[in-house]
């Protein structure tokens, strides 16, 4: 894919005609930003639902010649819109190369750091916002976290740093921007559906680093150890143990930093483990992480306690909705792959497990063999319950399994799943909403899964 010539990126641009392929949360941002400048365009997508009075083709037009496709990150390479546009040697531009084009006429000087990972990745970035914010800086949350890149660049705001979530997929389309430092949290499965393996996946994930010369990397994932093993820009890595010289880690109850230190035998203090709330394994990785990119952008070590103690999780993040009589209910319905279950899972030692939901093409054996311990009974549900469910019989054959039947009804399926846990849970047991899976086959959304949950609860049990 060609660059256009940036003698005027945003001049030029108002002369061309655009198509935004997908009409989601991207391409809504897309459109807004086209319209101010005044740009002709048109929007495509496979569900051609209107929005904001404009209209969704279904195809492209071979009447129409665009000069330039801006693409949001969810579609596959392969996907016939794109062959289409390849074809007709149309220009295509992900959203993320868009914004760094923007960027670099905008706000030249405006600094970027990224991060991914399979879990973990939103609560990272927001508590290196939170960091950047208590250190003084005009910084924000963006990427695959609400805010588009696009709308962070071309915001009055004019923000001095981006801290910028990305998906796999964004990695994928993008091939311009330079991060003065990545983070990459952990690699597990998930998305195997549209990567079509687990090493395109991972490869994906970790073709980040070519991005950057710095990088903060998870010790204590193999993966992640193995396949940056090779590569030659500065590794910073982060773990549980007593941290080398070059790393950060852990000293008894402390986050201690003993790679941007003025000496090699030298260490400082990030922050006390009571600063990160909740304190619980892969919670403190995150501000780990987080601590690496805010030391890479020069934040000191005191503005970065000071904004991990200020963090608090979002909503469906390991979020307590209701505790009373020793069991503990929690949602926890951002675990929408078995990495992120098998994090919530792990974090308590009786657990009811709710799960269920779309696999995305992931396999549930290794999340039982991991976390049987940790579960009591398990409660499934949706498209892909059953894979959940013969990975118990196979690997937990003492666990005992509820079943809840497809249901027309999304609030009244979670009603049933409630009422069922409210049968089986005594003291000292946590019921636990970690589906392992997406939710689109019942709920619109992982947050409207969590929020039935929680209005079950309290109409249920907290009644």
């Amino acid at each position: 894919m060609g660059r256009i010539a940036i003698m005027s990126f945003i001049a030029e641009l108002r002369s061309k005609r655009v198509l935004i392929v997908g009409a989601g949360t991207t391409g809504k941002s897309l459109a807004n930003y086209l319209q101010t400048l005044g740009v002709e365009f048109s929007i495509i997508d496979e569900r051609v639902e209107p929005f904001d009075g404009l209209e969704v083709l279904s195809e492209i037009p071979d009447a129409i010649d665009f000069d330039l496709a801006l693409v949001s990150p969810g579609w596959r390479k392969d996907h016939n819109f794109i062959s289409n546009l390849n074809s007709r040697g149309i220009e295509v531009l992900s959203e993320l190369d868009f914004a760094w084009s923007l960027k670099e006429e905008l706000n030249p000087k405006q600094r970027w750091v990224a991060l991914t990972g399979t879990n973990g990745k939103t609560t990272t970035v927001q508590m290196l916002e939170s960091i950047l914010r208590s250190a003084g800086k005009s910084a924000i949350a963006c990427g695959n976290v609400g805010t588009t890149v696009v709308e962070a660049v071309t915001s009055e705001n004019r923000f001095e740093i981006l801290a910028i979530e990305l998906s796999s997929f964004q990695i994928e389309w993008s091939t311009m921007p330079r991060y003065e430092a990545v983070a990459i949290l952990n690699i597990a499965e998930d998305h195997i559906d549209w990567h079509g393996s687990f090493g395109t996946y991972a490869n994906t994930k970790m073709s980040l680093l070519k991005r950057s010369d710095l990088a903060i990397l998870n010790l204590n994932d193999p993966e992640i150890t193995l396949r940056s093993a090779t590569w030659t820009g500065r590794k910073v890595y982060f773990g549980f143990g007593s941290p080398q010289v070059g790393e950060i880690g852990i000293v008894e109850d402390l986050l201690i930093d003993r790679s941007f230190v003025t000496t090699t035998d030298a260490a400082e203090v990030i922050a006390e483990l009571s600063d990160v709330k909740p304190a619980v394994p892969h919670n403190v990785a995150n501000a780990m992480a987080a601590a690496g990119l805010a030391l890479a952008l020069g934040i000191a070590h005191p503005l970065i306690k000071a904004g991990i103690a200020n963090f608090k999780l979002d909503k469906h993040r390991l979020e307590t909705v209701y505790e009373a009589d020793g069991i503990a209910w929690i949602n926890d319905s951002k675990a929408t792959n078995p990495h992120a279950a098998s994090a919530a899972l792990l974090s308590h030692f009786s657990n009811i497990w709710i799960a269920g939901g779309l696999a995305k093409g992931a396999n549930m054996d290794e999340l039982v063999k991991r976390t049987k311990s940790r579960i009591k009974a398990a409660i499934v549900y949706g498209k892909d319950g059953e894979l959940i469910a013969r990975a118990l019989a196979e690997y937990a054959p003492k666990i005992t399994i509820y079943r809840i039947a497809k249901s027309t009804s999304a609030p009244g399926m979670m009603d049933e799943i409630v009422s069922c846990a409210l049968k089986i849970a005594t003291t000292g047991d946590t019921v636990l909403l970690a589906p392992a899976c997406a939710s689109m086959d019942q709920f619109s959304s992982y947050a409207e899964r969590g929020n039935l949950f929680t209005q079950s609860v309290e109409r249920l049990v907290a009644k």
